[in-house]
């Protein structure tokens, strides 16, 4: 490690993004809590969340080029491990009834990926893929969850479940009882501990993700520059190994991490927060563990009268026009939207009785500078809380579902 200057270690409190904006120390920073000292390894990842192997792989399947057909890389898989179905295979698939239970539609990301979703969907069952599909919404309520699964595993009628998990550990035994019930069982976006399902469907990872974005920051700032960190909540996987990561690498740098601070992603909250860093010193850089409030944080900036940070943002398209229209120096890491289609295809092919790899792993590419007016053009009608990869423009209700969402 090389002197690394740390001057916050612990986690901001959920209830700071309700307090009004003020000069006293927000609660996660060290005046605050009577501070870290320098060196006292406070940016070393919490061993609950951190696999140094599975870091490894995740930053070298980054190089990978994937199996699969080059302009659909939702059908694409990272060094697919592939696995025989055909003890699911049913004899009239057009009747098959797919149970999905989400998480939530609770941030534009979700919204965009389920509406996609919705359009896989449809041009499945034109196809005669499968038959009816149902939804249960927990709204991030874990408790709802694991109710909405056992739902459709006492229904009996389900002969595939989708899920969804809204956090880790919480959903683990919901999962592993909808995979004793005897249907094949597919988890995709967020983890579980288990390993009982059919197939785990998700981009390289959170690892790979928070490098993408720390990379970014330790490569355009120089040594010493300030750094914030702004994260959505606790207890996620993707999203605990994504700030792992960035530990990781920014121990590795000269920068000075000011802090990292819980927003449940809320645009208010963002602003308030990154304003009150600003009125205590500069902020240099900017790295989210989700970009969709990316805005609300370079408002901040604005409103104090302060240059814009270096600023890992996400594909969400309001962060990329402002990045664009103001000439940031950013990045836009991907956790690939269009993921969101990958469940239901694998659907339609496991009551086919077709191979499909015991972990998907689908491609996941940021978007640099020099793609961003490619993204943009390709984008041009969509509204500002869709997301740049979201992979939907051969689906039926294209454009128009989801520009009139």
């Amino acid at each position: 490690m090389r002197g690394t200057r740390v001057l916050l270690a612990g986690a901001a409190s959920l209830a700071l993004m309700l307090t009004a904006c003020t000069t006293d120390a927000p609660e996660g920073s060290p005046d605050a809590d009577g501070g870290n000292g320098e060196g006292n390894g406070s940016l070393a990842p919490d061993a609950e969340w951190f696999d140094q192997a599975e870091f490894d792989a995740q930053l070298a399947q980054r190089g990978m080029t994937p199996e699969g057909p080059d302009d659909e890389p939702w059908l694409q898989a990272i060094e697919p491990d592939w696995i025989d179905t055909s003890d699911f295979a049913i004899d009239d698939p057009e009747e098959a009834t797919v149970c999905f239970s989400n998480a939530s539609v609770s941030n534009p990301w979700r919204v965009t990926g389920f509406i996609t979703m919705e359009q896989q969907v449809e041009a499945l069952v034109d196809e005669g893929r499968i038959g009816d599909f149902r939804v249960s919404d927990a709204a991030d309520d874990d408790n709802q969850q694991i109710s909405d699964i056992q739902a459709f595993v006492d229904a009996g009628d389900c002969d595939a479940i989708i899920i969804s998990p809204s956090t880790t550990a919480t959903l683990t035994p919901a999962v592993e009882t909808a995979c004793d019930s005897g249907v094949p069982v597919i988890v995709f976006d967020r983890g579980v501990n288990s390993d009982c399902m059919v197939t785990f469907i998700h981009p390289i990872g959170g690892y790979a993700y928070g490098a993408d974005a720390a990379d970014f920051l330790v490569e355009n700032l120089e040594p010493g520059s300030t750094v914030l960190a702004l994260r959505i909540l606790p207890g996620v996987d993707v999203l605990e190994h994504r700030w792992a990561a960035a530990q990781q690498i920014f121990g590795d740098s000269e920068l000075e991490v000011l802090g990292f601070e819980f927003t449940g992603g809320d645009g208010a909250a963002i602003k308030d927060l990154v304003s009150q860093h600003l009125q205590r010193g500069s902020v240099d850089g900017i790295w989210m563990d989700a970009g969709d409030g990316a805005v609300a944080g370079l408002e901040a900036f604005e409103d104090a009268g302060q240059p814009y940070p270096v600023i890992a943002g996400e594909d969400e398209l309001s962060f990329m026009r402002k990045w664009d229209e103001e000439g940031l120096t950013a990045v836009a890491p991907v956790y690939s939207n269009f993921q969101w289609r990958t469940p239901v295809i694998a659907a339609g092919m496991i009551l086919a009785g077709e191979e499909v790899p015991s972990e998907w792993i689908l491609p996941q590419e940021p978007i640099r500078q020099d793609e961003l007016g490619d993204y943009l053009d390709l984008n041009s009608d969509m509204p500002s809380l869709h997301y740049a990869k979201f992979g939907g423009e051969d689906l039926p209700g294209f454009p128009e579902a989801w520009t009139d969402r």
